[in-house]
């Protein structure tokens, strides 16, 4: 069974205005696990279980970073799993399903930080985010880089919420809608 872990922090989005900063990472969150659950399991790593949307499981956040999020959950998890950020609107079900089938992979995006890994093996995580992060996974296991456009694009601005917003999830296009 696959299992999709997805780290998240409602702060996290500090480029982002304030007025916007939750309902943007809230609205994120939900296309991510909208496109997770027709995979398997849904783990929301998170010290806010209230923001879980249906479906998925809350997975208590240690503290400590993403790399400590996203090792705990795995430490819990049995077989193949997906790690997927929660700030890319634009996941659909077969891009997740165009990961799954990488084996040991990593999506990058632009600036060279990670977006998502395959991990066939959950043990060969090591909590490497941060910038540079992409070239620190492939230098620690034999990652693939996966060309996945749905998962490159991540939003860590307004101009890159705006960028992708005609091709977001539903929910973030309701919010643009409602922002508009």
């Amino acid at each position: 069974m696959l299992t999709i872990v997805i780290p998240y922090r409602g702060d996290a989005k500090r480029r982002l205005p304030g007025e916007l900063r939750a309902a943007v990472a809230l609205a994120m969150l939900g296309d991510v696990v909208d496109a997770a659950l027709p995979l398997g399991c849904v783990l929301v790593v998170t010290d806010d279980p209230s923001v879980v949307p249906p479906g998925a499981e809350a997975f208590a956040d240690p503290g400590g970073g993403q790399g400590a999020a996203v090792a705990a959950a795995l430490a819990a998890v049995d077989g193949h799993a997906l790690v997927v950020n929660a700030d890319l609107p634009l996941a659909t079900p077969a891009a997740l399903r165009r990961l799954a089938a990488t084996g040991l992979a990593l999506v990058e995006s632009a600036d060279g930080t990670t977006n998502a890994l395959s991990l066939p093996d959950p043990a060969l995580f090591a909590p490497l985010y941060g910038p540079g992060s992409a070239a620190r996974f492939r230098a620690h296991a034999p990652f693939t880089t996966a060309e996945i456009p749905e998962l490159e694009d991540d939003v860590d601005s307004v101009e890159d919420f705006e960028r992708i917003s005609l091709r977001a999830g539903r929910r973030t296009r309701t919010l643009l809608a409602v922002r508009a």
